[in-house]
């Protein structure tokens, strides 16, 4: 096993904010994990991560 981080990218976010709200009718539930991968995925992409 490696001890190197992944970086949460947007598109990565995007794609479990999909199945977040695939099951829940459309919404993604305020402190979910697809919500907190967004919010990450958007930092990374400001402080110059991969997008």
């Amino acid at each position: 096993m490696s001890n190197r981080k992944a970086t949460m990218t947007v598109d990565a976010a995007r794609r479990i904010q999909k199945s977040t709200a695939l099951a829940n009718d459309g919404k993604v539930p305020k402190n979910s994990f697809a919500a907190k991968a967004m919010s990450i995925a958007a930092k990374n992409a400001q402080s110059g991560g991969k997008k």
